[in-house]
This record gives structure tokens, sequence and C-alpha cells, in this order.
């Protein structure tokens, strides 16, 4: 009894110790920000919402192209040829600016569009966005993060909106039970849902990559956290998905870090392929209830080599391009010698994964 007794009180004391030391760096982070003479991020996050409440109407203007910046989404409209801009960050060698205006490109027009509404989500960047054609249009956004003007706070979202693109109007979607706060995930729309895989979290004093499956239902509205068997990719941001034929996912590439001791990470760009689809075998049609599956796809051919941050278009019979992306060249643990881009261009032909 003894023994145990002690057992519960080193467990107090570990816990009391981790309290004091976290109470401790957050006293020390509160007078540094003091000291740079910035706000709370949930302060500054808090005045931008308040900002866009205070406008009374929607308005549409004709104007120039967005300022510079990266992190955005680019998305094509459903049915018609316009692209919608939304988001992104840009740091100008001294302070960050990360933005929520919607730019519409009208591409045979060749002209821009900015759209202001009362409502909208807060600034970010390294968020996803899908479009569907149900509903008149609908423009999907989930996640992404917003970083101070010094870049010394990081928020992560969690937050789901839909900006209905015939109404000109967002809304904010209060769906429990979906993805974890995060950036740098990926999300794409197939069968009637959106699937949202990997990304991670970082408030500078830990991170945290993920490798989880969420499914929203865009029927229902409901978020389901799936379990897929098979052997699964691990956990990563920074990579592509595209939708294929039968409502199946391809997963290929990506970026993640783990630590190796104290202060020093180690990073991997990954060059894996998974397709991830329903399980037929183990899936009940009766009671509409899918079973997931993970399958580890069989390269061949030409390979493009290791990179995360490209871009990625899934094609008719289960083909996609992939463009460009980037690989940083560690010279040891502590230290980054140099970072890749690239501009070269790859077909997948044909995906063989059953």
């Amino acid at each position: 009894m003894g023994k145990k007794k002690d057992k519960g009180k080193k467990g107090k004391g570990i816990e009391k110790t981790t309290i004091k030391t976290e109470k401790k760096a957050n006293k020390k982070f509160k007078k540094e920000l003091v000291e740079k003479g910035e706000e709370d991020i949930e302060q500054l996050i808090a005045e931008y919402i308040e900002q866009d409440k205070n406008r009374l109407q929607t308005t549409e203007e004709i104007t120039q192209p967005p300022t510079p910046r990266f992190n955005l989404s680019i998305t094509p409209h459903p049915d018609a040829d316009e692209l919608f801009f939304f988001g992104g960050e840009y740091f100008n060698g001294n302070k960050t600016f990360v933005y929520n205006d919607l730019y519409v490109y009208k591409i045979k027009k060749d002209e821009w569009r900015l759209v202001k509404t009362p409502v909208t989500p807060p600034p970010r960047c390294s968020h996803q966005a899908v479009a569907l054609s149900q509903g008149g249009g609908q423009l999907w956004v989930f996640g992404g993060e917003f970083a101070s003007p010094t870049q010394s706070q990081f928020h992560h979202y969690k937050d789901l909106w839909v900006y209905h693109i015939a109404k000109k109007q967002w809304e904010k979607i209060n769906a429990h039970g979906g993805p974890s706060s995060r950036s740098g995930h990926r999300m794409v729309a197939t069968a009637k849902q959106l699937i949202v895989f990997g990304g991670f979290h970082d408030n500078i004093r830990n991170y945290k990559y993920f490798n989880d499956v969420y499914v929203f239902n865009l029927d229902t509205y409901v978020w389901t956290r799936v379990e897929p068997s098979g052997p699964h990719p691990s956990p990563r941001s920074g990579h592509q998905m595209a939708p294929l034929m039968g409502g199946s996912v391809l997963v290929y590439g990506g970026y993640s870090k783990e630590p190796v001791k104290r202060d020093v990470d180690k990073g991997t760009t990954h060059s894996d392929m998974f397709v991830l689809g329903i399980d037929q075998k183990k899936s009940d049609a009766t009671k509409h209830t899918d079973r997931w599956k993970w399958t580890l796809v069989k390269q061949s051919g030409v390979k493009p080599s290791p990179r995360c941050g490209f871009s990625f278009a899934a094609l008719p019979n289960n083909r996609a391009f992939l463009f460009g992306g980037v690989f940083d060249t560690a010279e040891s643990e502590e230290e980054l010698q140099g970072t890749t881009l690239f501009l070269s261009f790859f077909v997948i032909v044909q995906l063989f994964y059953f």
C-alpha cells in the first residue's frame, strides 16, 4: 500500500511541476508580447471578426488583381469559367499579413472582382477549399492558420464554412465531432462528402502531425472519424489528394518531422502513394455503413522524387497531373543546407490498386 501511495504522490508532483512550468512559460511569453507591442492572438482575431460585422451589406466590385500572397486557396467554379481566390499570407521582410478577402476571377473577361460580405471567415492561410455544384454552387473551406504580425504567435482553425455562390453569402457550419485544429491538411469532395486527411498543429513550443481521416456528409452535415484498415500513411502535411472514380481518393507525398533530441527535429519528405476507398467486402449497404481501407500503391515508371507543396489535378480514367513542389536538403539534423524547387511535370498514367 505504501508503494502505491508513493507512486500517487510522485504522479501528482510531476503534474504540479508541469503546470508550474507552463504558467511560467506563459508569463514569460506575455511579457515578450508586451515588449514587441503585440496583442494576444485571440484578441487580434476577435478584432478582425468585429470589423467584418460592421459591414452592413454585401458588395462586389471590379478591382485590381490580389496583392502578393502565398498559401491561399485557388478553386475553380464547378459550373462556370471562374476562379475563387481566398485568404493567404504575405511577409514583407518585417511584418506578416494574413488575409480573408475573396476574389473572383472571370476567365473569359480577364476581370477581377472583390466580394465583401458582413459575415466572413477570419483571416487564414494553409486552409483547404473545394467547390460543388449543389445549392446553386458552393465553396467549402476548412481549417488553416493565422500568424501574428511578428510570427511569434500562431492560431490553428477547426471551423468549417460554406460560401453560397449564387447568394454571395458565407455560412459557418456548426457540426461537432470534426477534425482538430490544423493547417497543411488536404480536403477533397467525392460522392456527396468531404474527406479530410493529415495536416499539422504548431504552437511554437510543440507540434504534431496527423494521419487521421474525417468524412463530412454533405446531406446530413455530420462529421465522422473513420478508421481505415490496411497499411496507412504516416502523419504528414503538404501532401496532395485527388478524387478517383468510384469515390476513392489518391494520396501522394508530403512532409513531416519528429523530435530526435532536445531542440533538434528530423524532417522527412515523403514519396509514397496510397489510395483510400470503400472496402466493399466489409461494408453493409443495407445499414448504410461504410468500411474504409488504405491500399499502398506500387509505383513504376519514371517516379517523381520526394517532395511536398506540389500541385495535383485529377483526370478521367484514374489519371492525374503532378507539377512542381519543394524539397529541403539537411546538412545535419541541426542545419538546413538548402531548398530545391521543382519545375518538373509528371503524369500518373493509370492506377491499379485492387
